[in-house]
């Protein structure tokens, strides 16, 4: 039965979720920004749509245009600039075993549980990825379930999306249930952005699910930045420890937002103390649009050895590239020259 609290945290993540920013002159004038935006930039919304909820636009530094938070997520003219081997589909990944589901890894597939994402980053490498052609309802899941009970091989479910945790909890509960079922299946891992811009989505009814699954849930945050990192989402990532869900972090480096020693180091300790481990430094997806971002793997090599001299081993994450069509992640490695 859900409690009284429960019902004001389960409106309030939605209400959040339908009160965002989607002018970026309105979020210039929210942030006390006079200058540096112009109509070239405001233009960029019409290659990839703005969205950003008002909790993480409250964590942003007013009057500064280079805030790291604002970076992450304002249209600019540089995104019409074409970049040779940057692509519209970098990883490879438009054409799926079935609608929704990917099956890249031998023992993990990849489901986009729900297509729509709390935050468009504008790294994004799924910025163009035609959604509207695996949209999953129902009988979509149905389907998916069914392939991963068809392969022995699967022992991990990978939501993804867009972002999963734009569903509802019931939904979760729902695949869960049916998941539970299948019993090659060890583990049910989530990958959101949803927890650090809306921290209330992390609910106690959800957390409540996870905690009475047989599987092992694993959630992987998506956090660039030590500025993300508040006390209202460290209460999020405290409810999801007292539901034993083993939280990691991955990271996409970003020129001019993340690429220092020093602020690496502040993050892995940033996310440490809020009992969340680095897991992967990502180089970023040569997607079309954002080559602004991209930082050399020479340097990428450089800022990971200064992270080794400054970090204890467990707070400094691999350093990796995703390259379409490789059946893993592949590593640096940070002895080339």
């Amino acid at each position: 039965m859900i409690q009284r609290n429960e019902v004001h945290l389960h409106n309030n993540w939605q209400k959040e979720l339908t009160n965002v920013v989607t002018d970026p002159k309105e979020l210039m004038q929210t942030l006390e920004i006079d200058s540096f935006f112009g109509e070239k930039d405001a233009a960029a919304r019409q290659l990839f749509p703005m969205r950003v909820p008002r909790p993480f636009i409250a964590k942003m530094r007013k009057g500064d245009p280079n805030d790291p938070l604002l970076r992450q997520v304002l249209p600019l003219h540089t995104e019409f600039l074409q970049k040779a081997g940057y692509v519209k589909d970098p990883l490879a990944e438009q054409e799926s075993a079935i609608p929704g589901l990917l099956h890249k890894y031998q023992s993990r597939v990849l489901v986009l549980f729900k297509t729509g994402c709390a935050v468009n980053c504008r790294y994004c490498f799924r910025r163009h990825f035609p959604y509207q052609d695996n949209q999953i309802n129902k009988q979509g899941l149905r389907n998916a379930l069914e392939y991963i009970n068809s392969d022995s091989k699967i022992n991990e479910v990978i939501l993804s999306g867009g972002d999963p945790l734009m569903a509802k909890d019931d939904s979760i509960d729902w695949f869960m249930t049916q998941l539970e079922q299948i019993t090659h299946v060890k583990r049910l891992r989530i990958h959101s952005r949803l927890p650090v811009v809306i921290p209330s989505r992390i609910t106690d009814t959800l957390c409540a699910r996870f905690s009475t699954s047989r599987l092992k849930v694993v959630f992987v945050h998506h956090i660039n930045h030590p500025n993300e990192i508040d006390e209202v989402f460290k209460a999020a990532a405290q409810r999801l420890k007292a539901a034993q869900v083993t939280q990691l972090n991955q990271t996409v480096l970003l020129k001019g937002i993340n690429d220092s020693v020093d602020c690496l180091a502040e993050l892995s300790e940033a996310l440490f103390d809020a009992d969340i481990l680095p897991y992967y430094l990502h180089l970023l997806d040569k997607v079309e649009g954002a080559s602004h971002f991209d930082v050399e793997e020479k340097e990428a090599r450089l800022l990971m050895a200064g992270l080794l001299e400054t970090l204890p081993g467990f707070l400094v994450p691999k350093l990796v590239r995703e390259i379409g069509g490789k059946r893993s992640k592949t590593p640096i490695d940070l002895q080339l020259q």
